[in-house]
This record gives C-alpha cells, sequence and structure tokens, in this order.
C-alpha cells in the first residue's frame, strides 16, 4: 500500500511535507541566482554551518553561532579565491 495514495491523515502530513520541501528547495536555488561568487559562498557557509552547529549542539543558539561563523568563513574563503 502506498501512503502517498490514500486519504489517512499520515498521508496527507507526507503530501504536504513534500511540497514544502520542493517549495523551498525551489525557492533557495531562484534566491541565488544573482548573486556574485562571493555572496553565493558566504550563503553556503552560513548554511553549512548552521547545520553543523544545531545537528552538534541540538539548539538553535547552536545553529545561529555556526551559520556566524560559517559565513564569515566562506567570505573569506572567497576573497582568498578571488585574489
Amino acid at each position: 500500500m502506498n501512503p502517498l495514495l490514500h486519504s489517512d491523515s499520515g498521508a496527507v502530513y507526507w503530501r504536504v511535507t513534500l511540497i514544502s520541501l520542493v517549495a523551498a528547495a525551489t525557492l533557495a536555488l531562484t534566491g541565488c541566482a544573482g548573486m556574485s561568487a562571493r555572496e553565493t559562498s558566504t550563503v553556503v557557509g552560513a548554511t553549512a554551518g548552521a547545520v553543523v552547529g544545531g545537528v552538534v549542539t541540538g539548539t538553535t543558539a547552536g545553529a545561529a553561532v555556526g551559520a556566524a561563523a560559517g559565513g564569515v568563513i566562506g567570505n573569506e574563503v572567497s576573497k582568498k579565491r578571488n585574489r
């Protein structure tokens, strides 16, 4: 039985989750289209830092600190790459 084809509450949850993830990914990719290489490196660093900080600490504060650190590191890496 495929849970995505039935109308129970679990299937609705998975449909909404899947649609939300696809929409978020589409929005994120479209938002980066006009960014410079430096801006892209900063965003990638911040995103990676947020994920690592959140996973390691398990808190929102850890994710925020990781995002800040990752953004700075991504920005600095981009500066060195463009020399």
